[in-house]
């Protein structure tokens, strides 16, 4: 929900399995655009766990071009630090290359619920901040999660995302 903005849906759909990370995305680098990731699953860890996926995807539709990326995430205790980047090379218009961000910073008091603190860097839609910044609260219930993020809750109109995630 992006205020003075066109609303729009993100939907991802990810398949791992072992080593192997595909992607894909819609709505993700710019509006009515696709892309298709392929990556690689590197993960150890007990009591202080970590992953991290290097991926590479060709990106389609009102934005074209090809994109490194990775997502990654260390988590100790109830803690959890997750960042997802790419750089993006629009193969159109160089002036539209660019470097997205999603970082989360999360405390999970409960099995089912987490609070955090969340960022992002956006050419998705016109915003005043090159970083947005803002909270989060989610609920999680065996294979779903329930997610909302406030950016800029400080403005007099923030943008709000509602996430929902299904894992089988």
């Amino acid at each position: 929900i992006v205020p003075d903005s066109r609303e729009y849906v993100q939907p991802t759909l990810t398949a791992d399995h072992a080593m192997l990370h595909l992607e894909a995305r819609y709505n993700y680098e710019d509006i009515d655009t696709a892309s298709v990731w392929v990556g690689c699953n590197f993960g150890a860890g007990e009591k202080v766990g970590w992953e991290f996926t290097p991926k590479l995807g060709g990106v389609f539709g009102h934005t074209t071009g090809i994109a490194a990326g990775y997502k990654g995430s260390i988590s100790w205790w109830k803690l959890e630090l997750y960042r997802e980047g790419e750089y993006v090379v629009d193969t159109g218009n160089s002036d539209n290359n660019f470097f997205y961000n999603w970082s989360e910073l999360t405390l999970a008091p409960l099995e089912w619920f987490k609070i955090g603190m969340v960022t992002q860097r956006t050419r998705l839609y016109d915003t005043d901040r090159e970083i947005q910044r803002g909270v989060l609260a989610g609920l999680m219930f065996k294979h779903m999660d329930f997610t909302t993020y406030v950016f800029n809750p400080d403005e007099s109109k923030p943008t709000v995302v509602v996430a929902a995630a299904f894992h089988f």
